[in-house]
């Protein structure tokens, strides 16, 4: 069995790769041919620090591979490692170093998300946060529409994260009302915005959390929203706080669909819907981009042979 550093991890994945590596595998699940394992969770303490350890999964026969990520918590500290197996013969194939993996993730299914439904005509990309998932969405789907702007909004250190991308720091009701693509990648507990304040036509990605008490999108946006996109049905109704918080009616069932339903057969939306995409980050993600660094690291080992 390999063992597959953060640095190996780091030298050979990008965001494109990442982003398509999710489109086959959401675009598989789509199809019937991919199961994801719930996430699960244990929780301790020790000399005053909280602990915790999670672990999801998925298989993806299609691929050939499945697989398991787990995960420390250590007072909002994260450690991640995913292991691999092979679906032909069941023994392992190679465990990887997930941090920098876990980063790239996240954006990239965002990126697939925003490919798929966001208007092509976008010209205003909307961030709320300043941290490491802020930053790695915005280097995700810059390259994917005509942007001409890009509104940075953050409790702290909003302006040196526009100003390293060429961007404007605003407050939450400008990034709101003037966003074509609205990503909240915060660690917010509460919604950062009113809802009523944002566009017809409007893309809005909500991945900052996977813990039922913490929303960063209200109701009154959930209400309007034509579609609301999932990874996951099951981990969004158990996980997501735009869920758990909504009050009853708001979240209707025939308005949530799943990422790769979306992908495998695509819909038809008017130019005035506003989309929501509610990411809580599933095994799916982080099998199928470990099993794209493995390959990678099988062919090099080849070419050096």
């Amino acid at each position: 069995m390999q063992l597959i550093t953060e640095s190996q991890v780091s030298a050979v994945l990008t965001p494109a790769a990442a982003a398509q590596c999710l489109r086959d595998a959401f675009t598989q699940m789509g199809h019937g041919q991919a199961s994801v394992m719930a996430r699960g969770r244990a929780a301790g303490e020790l000399e005053g620090a909280t602990l915790t350890i999670s672990a999801m999964g998925a298989t993806l026969p299609a691929a050939g591979v499945l697989g398991t990520k787990v995960y420390s918590t250590r007072n909002g500290q994260f450690q991640f490692v995913i292991t691999l197996f092979s679906a032909v013969t069941g023994l392992p194939l190679a465990t990887l170093e997930a941090n920098e993996l876990t980063r790239q993730r996240t954006a990239a299914a965002t990126a697939v998300a925003v490919d798929a439904l966001a208007r092509q005509d976008a010209k205003v990309l909307a961030i709320f946060g300043a941290g490491t998932q802020a930053r790695a969405h915005a280097e995700a789907i810059r390259p994917l529409r005509a942007f001409d702007r890009v509104l940075v909004c953050a409790r702290s250190g909003a302006a040196e994260f526009a100003a390293q991308i060429g961007g404007e720091a605003v407050d939450a009701a400008t990034a709101a009302a003037q966003g074509d693509v609205i990503i909240a990648a915060t660690r917010s507990s509460e919604a950062l915005f009113d809802g009523a304040l944002v566009k017809p036509g409007a893309f809005v990605g909500a991945v900052g959390s996977s813990k039922p008490a913490a929303r960063e999108l209200d109701d009154a946006l959930l209400a309007r929203a034509a579609l609301i996109a999932v990874e996951w049905k099951t981990a969004a109704e158990t996980e997501a706080g735009e869920f758990r918080r909504a009050a009853p009616g708001v979240i209707k069932p025939e308005r949530v669909a799943e990422l790769g339903a979306l992908l495998a057969e695509p819909r038809q939306f008017q130019r005035e819907d506003i989309i929501v995409y509610k990411s809580v980050g599933i095994g799916l993600e982080d099998v199928a981009i470990a099993n794209w660094i493995y390959q990678q690291m099988q062919q090099q080992q080849q070419q050096g042979h």
